[in-house]
């Protein structure tokens, strides 16, 4: 049984600590959060120890899993602190996305976890739908042949006017994510940012990319979108064919070229997911299985390393905007 503590336990760490609860595989032991209020709340929902701060948590409960759910501005900047004492006590942590909105901290974060040995990974859940990974195995099956483009779009319905910054360092980290899944890594960024009347942040993006493979991309993401249309898709394609990937789990169609029948994949009700939450249960679960199984921490699935390489995109995206549009390297 691997013994699990929650960091942050607003809306997603609540999330967090039912996903461990349920698990068959996972004991929740405690519960940690600067407010009171909510570590007291979420430790009489499930009859855990409260903690409001992370090294005294660790030193009287020594959990196998630290999963820090903390926010801050743009969702990222209150991750450091914990991840970093976790890592420290030699714990395997699993840290909510964005891995920061801060590239240095990220950076020391991935550094201090592979110079530490452990396990550290990011809830970059989007990638862990049974569509999503019935999707990579035609993958590498060779159904889609030489990868040759890649579109994604997210858009969601988000008010949130707290930076400039906060569409594309707390959302897309998920886009790039599963584009970097399908398609590898990120050389080239181009970004064009505009704004929906009324706001002030740059809340609709469009960002063309160039990938190490020579195939290239392109991501339409916004926070203007409200309603409960199809939030997220994604087409891959190929000199073999392709493949629509939509709606996060719903439906998976695969287009040979050349042939009239298509190839897809439903998700049921029935055996599959039941709502957009179970990306977490997913996910989570991944992570609790690598841990169980003893996997070596440089080959955890949407590791620590994966998250950094979408930020680092983001970045190269924040800069291309402020260039004017300019073509920027990912560094």
């Amino acid at each position: 049984m691997v013994k699990v503590a929650v960091v942050g336990v607003g809306h997603i760490g609540r999330i967090h600590c039912r996903t461990y609860a349920d698990h068959p595989d996972a004991e929740l032991v405690a519960v940690c959060d600067v407010s009171r209020e909510l570590a007291d709340k979420a430790a009489a929902e499930y009859r855990v120890a409260a903690y409001y701060d992370v090294e005294t948590m660790l030193e009287r409960e020594n959990p196998d899993v630290v999963s820090v759910a903390t926010g801050g501005k743009e969702n990222g900047s209150h991750h450091f602190q914990p991840v970093m004492a976790a890592i420290g006590a030699g714990k395997d942590v699993l840290v909510e996305k964005p891995i920061s909105n801060d590239i240095g901290e990220a950076e020391e974060m991935v550094r201090f976890a592979r110079e530490k040995g452990v396990r550290f990974g990011c809830n970059l859940n989007h990638r862990f739908t049974p569509a999503a990974q019935r999707a990579k195995r035609w993958m590498e099956a060779g159904d889609i042949g030489t990868p040759l483009y890649i579109n994604m779009r997210l858009t969601i319905g988000n008010p949130n006017e707290s930076s400039p910054w906060i569409h594309l360092r707390a959302l897309h980290p998920h886009s790039f994510d599963v584009m970097r899944y399908f398609a590898g890594d990120v050389r080239r960024v181009q970004s064009f940012l505009t704004k929906a009347p009324g706001r002030e942040v740059w809340s609709t993006a469009s960002i063309n990319l160039e990938f190490a493979s020579g195939a290239v991309g392109h991501l339409t993401g916004s926070y203007d979108i409200f309603g409960w249309h199809s939030l997220e898709s994604c087409e891959v394609a190929g000199d073999r064919g392709r493949f629509v990937l939509d709606n996060v789990y719903e439906s998976l169609t695969y287009y040979p070229h050349r042939e009239e029948e298509l190839r897809v994949y439903r998700n049921s009700i029935m055996t599959g997911m039941k709502g957009f939450n179970d990306t977490f249960r997913l996910r989570l679960d991944a992570f609790i299985r690598e841990v169980k199984e003893q996997v070596p921490p440089d080959r955890i699935s949407a590791s620590g390393a994966d998250a950094l390489a979408v930020q680092r995109i983001i970045e190269a995206a924040i800069r291309s905007h402020e260039a004017g549009g300019a073509v920027m390297d990912v560094q």
